[in-house]
C-alpha cells in the first residue's frame, strides 16, 4: 500500500498537485499498518491517518472513525494512537461517522475532557444533539459542559474576528470572468479532484493572463509570482462569476488563494474576492466557503498590486502609498460573522445549535451575533414573486431580506 501510495505522490507532484485523499480501500490498508507499523514508517502513517482521509460521510471516513472508536474503547491497540489521541482525531472529522463515538466518550472519565473539547466545536450534530442533551439531563457533567459551550457560542467566539485592516496582493483578471473560465466544461470530469481541476482555471489566453499551456493549463506562473510577495492573494475582476452555477468555480479560485482546512485533504476555504460586480450565485458560494466577497470599484487595481482593505470602514488603499483606491459597502454586515464562522452555512447551523442549547438550558437570547437589518418599506409596491410569498404569509407582500441568515 505504501509503495503504491508513494508512486502516486510522485506522479501527482509532476503536475504540481498533492495526492488524492485516501479511498476506503487505502484507508482500510492504512488502519492495518497503523495497528502494526513497520519500523521507520510510524510518523508517515500517523500523518496519513490524521491528514489524508476525507471527513464527513465519505466511506473512507467511516473506516477511520470505526478504527478510532475501537481504539478509544480499548478494543484495538496501536503504538501510534492512544485512546485519548483517538478521541482527539475523531474531533477533527467535522461530523457524520465521528459523532456517536465522541458522544460515547463522554461516559469515560479519562476520555471525556477531550470529547468535550471536540464536541464543543462540532456543529454538524443534527439529531445527535438530543443524545448530548439526554446525557446532560441525566447528570453527566461532561455532557453539560458541551451544552454550556454550545449555549455560549464558544465555537464562534473562539475564532478571531475579521481584521480591521487586511493586506492582500491583487490577482487581477480584466473584464468579465464567467464560471466556465474558472471551471471549464471540457474539464468537468476532473471537478471532484479539486487540485487537478484548478490547473485548468483561466487556461485560455486573454488580456493580462498568461496560461502556462494555453488551452490546457492556466496561469500557474503568474499565480506563484503574486503569492511570492508574501501576502494573501485576492482574486480581483471587473465582473466575476457570471454564467452557470458551479461550486467548482469557487473551489478552483480558493484552491489557489484560500486557506488550508486543518485535517481535511485537498480542500480550502476563506480567501478574498473583489469585483466591480460579483454574480449573485458565485457570491453565495464564496460566502458558503468562508470567503470575503466584496463589490467595489477595482479600476485602479492591477496585477501584483499590494492593497490594504478596511472592511469596517469600507475603504481600500494602496499599501505602499496609502492612496485611496475606492470606497465600498458590504452587502450585509452579517458577512463579517460568516467569515469569522468559516462560512455562511456554518454560521447558520452554529446559530441554530446555540439557540437549541440555550432553550434546553432555559437561557434567553444571546447577542454575540450580528442580526440582519430589516428593509425599509419603499412604498413602490411589490413584484409578483413578493406578492406570492406575501400571500402565503398572510400579508400583502414581502421585501428582500436575508432570511437564510436567521434561525
Amino acid at each position: 500500500m505504501l509503495e503504491a501510495y508513494r508512486k502516486h505522490v510522485e506522479e501527482r507532484a509532476l503536475e504540481g498537485i498533492p495526492p488524492k485523499p485516501l479511498d476506503p480501500e487505502q484507508t482500510a490498508a492504512l488502519v492495518d499498518l497503523v495497528k502494526n507499523p513497520p519500523a521507520g514508517e510510524e510518523e508517515f502513517l500517523l500523518d496519513l491517518l490524521t491528514n489524508r482521509v476525507p471527513a464527513g460521510v465519505d466511506q473512507a471516513a467511516y473506516v477511520k472513525a470505526g478504527f478510532l472508536d475501537a481504539v478509544a474503547k480499548g478494543e484495538v491497540t496501536t503504538p501510534l494512537v492512544s485512546p485519548v489521541k483517538a478521541v482527539e482525531l475523531l474531533g477533527t472529522m467535522l461530523g457524520g461517522y465521528n459523532i456517536q463515538p465522541l458522544i460515547s466518550a463522554l461516559d469515560h472519565e479519562a476520555l471525556a475532557p477531550t470529547a468535550v473539547k471536540a464536541l464543543s466545536h462540532t456543529l454538524l450534530m443534527f439529531d445527535a444533539f438530543h443524545d448530548v442533551q439526554d446525557k446532560a439531563e441525566a447528570g453527566n457533567p461532561f455532557a453539560k459542559q458541551v451544552m454550556e459551550s454550545w449555549a455560549a457560542g464558544e465555537w464562534f467566539t473562539s475564532k478571531p474576528e475579521v481584521a480591521e485592516k487586511i493586506t492582500v496582493t491583487v490577482f487581477k483578471v480584466p473584464g468579465e470572468t464567467n464560471t466556465d473560465d474558472l471551471s471549464p466544461a471540457p474539464d468537468a470530469w476532473s471537478r471532484p479532484d479539486i487540485p487537478l481541476h484548478a490547473n485548468a482555471m483561466l487556461k485560455m489566453e486573454r488580456e493580462g493572463i498568461e496560461p502556462v499551456n494555453p488551452g490546457t493549463t492556466g496561469p500557474l506562473t503568474q499565480i506563484e509570482a503574486v503569492k511570492a510577495k508574501g501576502f494573501p492573494v485576492a482574486y480581483v475582476g471587473d465582473v466575476v462569476g457570471t454564467g452557470s452555477s458551479r461550486k467548482s468555480a469557487t473551489n478552483s479560485v480558493l484552491w489557489f488563494f484560500g486557506d488550508d482546512i486543518p485535517n481535511i485533504p485537498n480542500k480550502r476555504a476563506g480567501g478574498f474576492c473583489f469585483g466591480g460586480k460579483i454574480a449573485p450565485i458565485f457570491y453565495n458560494t464564496m460566502e458558503d466557503a468562508g470567503a470575503l466577497p466584496i463589490e467595489m470599484d477595482v479600476t485602479q487595481m492591477n496585477m501584483g498590486d499590494v492593497i490594504d482593505v478596511y472592511p469596517y470602514e469600507g475603504v481600500a488603499k494602496n499599501h505602499d502609498t496609502g492612496a485611496e483606491l475606492c470606497r465600498f459597502e458590504l452587502k450585509t454586515q452579517m458577512l463579517l460573522d460568516e467569515v469569522r464562522a468559516g462560512g455562511r452555512i456554518p454560521l447558520i447551523i452554529g446559530r441554530g445549535l446555540t439557540q437549541k442549547a440555550r432553550e434546553a438550558l432555559g437561557l434567553g437570547p444571546i447577542d454575540i451575533f450580528r442580526t440582519p437589518e430589516q428593509p425599509n418599506d419603499t412604498g413602490k409596491g411589490y413584484t409578483l414573486a413578493q406578492k406570492m410569498v406575501g400571500k402565503a404569509c398572510g400579508v400583502a407582500g414581502v421585501r428582500l431580506v436575508l432570511l437564510a441568515n436567521q434561525e
